[in-house]
């Protein structure tokens, strides 16, 4: 798919991280691009600066994302290209001591429900009304529409204390192929990246040495990943039309350790 003015897009999650670097990265090509996210705090000025559209958006409630399309399609017009980017993080353990009383506990439901929520729950729900919306699109040459959804390398190497995480990005990852073979007739794509170590607000949160410790665990280039590489792989996944119900590590070849 070429990516030019006559394409709209929808970025979820898209105003910080990851998902801003994808929106810059569509806007500089000349797309329409809808940022779709909870943060209305920076999103306008961020939607302002690009020339792009924002709507407030909660993944986790069907009327937040039927709304949050209404108002990106009107517009921009419907959408061929939706990046899925929006999610969080936990840290717990499945069951643990309290390392005062010795009491032992579980993992609290309400948190891991929540994560599948807005995870996995949320990406799905983006993915499906984005593609039922496609289904009113002609098609240009051999694609309708291209859906790039955002896993993790904890979907396959998840960490101690990442049973949450873990569980809802295996599950993005785990949707794709039949979600592909799904919309394959309708001619829409679906390809999911599964991001390492990038430097993201939440990574560049640690202390330094922390940091730099990650950045030594990775193979080659040994040093944190950079957005734009993230966005760049994004605008590939769009634009190669036989790129079609993949999971793509983007890791630097890191296989993360048990902790």
């Amino acid at each position: 798919m070429q990516i030019d003015k006559k394409i709209a897009a929808v970025v979820t999650g898209g105003v910080s991280g990851l998902g801003e670097s994808v929106v810059r990265a569509l806007a500089a090509c000349g797309a329409r691009v809808s940022i779709l996210d909870i943060n209305a705090d920076s999103g306008p000025a961020l939607a302002e600066e690009l020339g792009a559209t924002f709507v407030r958006v909660d993944v986790s409630s069907d009327d937040s994302v039927e709304e949050g399309f209404a108002a990106a399609r009107a517009a921009n017009g419907q959408e061929r290209i939706l990046v899925n980017c929006a999610g969080t993080a936990v840290a717990q353990k499945t069951a643990f001591r309290n390392r005062e009383t010795g009491e032992a506990g579980f993992h609290d439901m309400t948190t891991f429900s929540r994560i599948l929520s807005i995870n996995l729950l949320g990406t799905f729900r983006c993915s499906a009304m984005a593609a039922a919306g496609m289904l009113s699109l002609d098609a240009i040459g051999d694609e309708v529409g291209c859906i790039v959804q955002t896993s993790s390398i904890a979907a396959e190497d998840g960490q101690i204390g990442q049973t949450a995480y873990a569980a809802s990005k295996a599950g993005i990852a785990g949707l794709t192929l039949p979600m592909a073979r799904d919309l394959s007739r309708d001619r829409i794509r679906v390809n999911t990246i599964l991001p390492g170590i990038f430097r993201t607000p939440l990574v560049e949160a640690n202390p330094p040495e922390v940091n730099a410790s990650l950045a030594a665990q990775i193979p080659h280039p040994s040093r944190l990943g950079q957005p734009e590489e993230f966005a760049s792989l994004v605008l590939e996944v769009c634009r190669n039309a036989y790129l079609n119900g993949a999971t793509l590590r983007l890791d630097a070849g890191i296989r993360m350790p048990p902790r």
